[in-house]
């Protein structure tokens, strides 16, 4: 019978600090070490959230300056987009005109002799 109790004091001792749901706090340190942990914790937190605050506003700026980026890309590119169409018509003008043939033969033939000239040279 004494073993009995043995084992019971036992079962106390190990099951003293459980209530049902939960641990219990035996006494006030416990409860200021978990408010320690906990403001630790929070203070990280606060660290990674500052954090990704900075972050997104590099994103946000980053991604702003390639918008005004791509915008001046796609203005340059219709006025491009113009001067090259302008200039198609006119190309197609030259080939429409038997004179303008023979005066595309002379500057071909030119582009051709300079090119020949400058290769030789070089």
């Amino acid at each position: 019978m004494n073993s009995r109790r043995d084992h019971r004091n036992n079962k106390v001792a190990l099951f003293d600090g459980i209530e049902e749901g939960g641990i219990r706090a035996s006494s006030s340190y416990s409860h200021e070490i978990d408010e320690h942990e906990n403001e630790r914790a929070l203070e990280g937190l606060q660290d990674r959230v500052n954090l990704l605050k900075r972050l997104s506003g590099d994103i946000n700026e980053e991604v702003d300056s390639h918008n005004r980026m791509l915008d001046r890309m796609g203005n340059d590119m219709d006025s491009s987009r113009g001067v090259l169409s302008g200039t198609m018509d006119k190309f197609k003008m030259v080939f429409e005109t038997k004179s303008s043939r023979r005066m595309f033969t002379l500057v071909a033939s030119f582009v051709v002799i300079f090119l020949i000239v400058y290769y030789l040279t070089r």
